[in-house]
């Protein structure tokens, strides 16, 4: 194990829950729709600067997915990180609740900043149009990461394009199914939140997984060459 790389990873995703999903929770009357995904954004990208030269910053089992398949990682070190990611986000969403506990009337049961469709949408987005739009935001998420990067770390300007393209997703996601593209952020909020939260979140695991599936598959096509030699591998980082 590589535990730099899995602290990292855990790290990262803890703080990407507490605070971007913590905007939606206990900032979301101040923030509005635009501030919840420019939350998203920023915290995504200063964490893309803060860990990317370790880890890559994935935090996200989507992201770790289209690494994989783009031939960057491989299985041992993707279900290492998929194990960090799942954990970060468990105990950012624990200190997230713990936090909103101390907020008199703030209610976290059934929402608490998850995702859903139907009567958990605010725009009442069907299940299929909701399984569409997490793959197709994921996608671009996914699709970003992998061309911007020429290896398994995040380097340079890199992290401005996907802390960029975070926040679009966001704004266009978030009145859909509150924007998942991120398994493991969704899991982590729905077990405290319990209810609808739970029976629905099956689709924002596996969508957003399809999507960065579909991405790295797009990514040989429009990048033929592979972007990483031989010789640069995880150790490297």
């Amino acid at each position: 194990m590589q535990k730099r790389i899995v602290a990292s990873e855990f790290l990262g995703t803890l703080l990407l829950v507490f605070f971007a999903v913590g905007s939606a929770v206990v900032a979301v009357e101040y923030l509005g729709t635009v501030g919840i995904a420019l939350t998203f954004g920023f915290t995504l990208l200063a964490l893309a600067y803060a860990l990317g030269p370790i880890s890559g910053c994935h935090v996200n089992p989507a992201v770790t997915l289209g690494m994989f398949m783009a031939g960057r990682i491989d299985i041992r070190t993707a279900v290492e990180r998929w194990v960090a990611q799942f954990l970060g986000a468990i105990v950012g969403a624990a200190l997230l609740f713990l936090l909103a506990k101390q907020i008199p009337g703030l209610e976290t049961s059934g929402e608490f900043g998850t995702n859903g469709y139907d009567d958990r949408s605010a725009v009442g987005i069907n299940i299929g149009g909701a399984f569409l739009a997490e793959v197709v935001l994921t996608f671009l998420l996914v699709y970003v990461v992998l061309a911007v990067t020429h290896k398994v770390a995040v380097t340079g300007f890199d992290g401005l394009p996907i802390g960029l393209a975070l926040a679009a997703i966001h704004l266009v996601g978030i009145p859909l199914t509150g924007t998942s593209v991120n398994p493991a952020r969704s899991f982590g909020p729905a077990l405290f939140a319990g209810g609808a939260a739970l029976s629905q979140l099956w689709l924002f695991i596996v969508a957003p997984l399809v999507g960065g599936a579909i991405a790295a598959y797009a990514h040989r096509l429009t990048h033929p060459f592979p972007n990483v030699l031989p010789e640069e591998t995880e150790d490297a980082i």
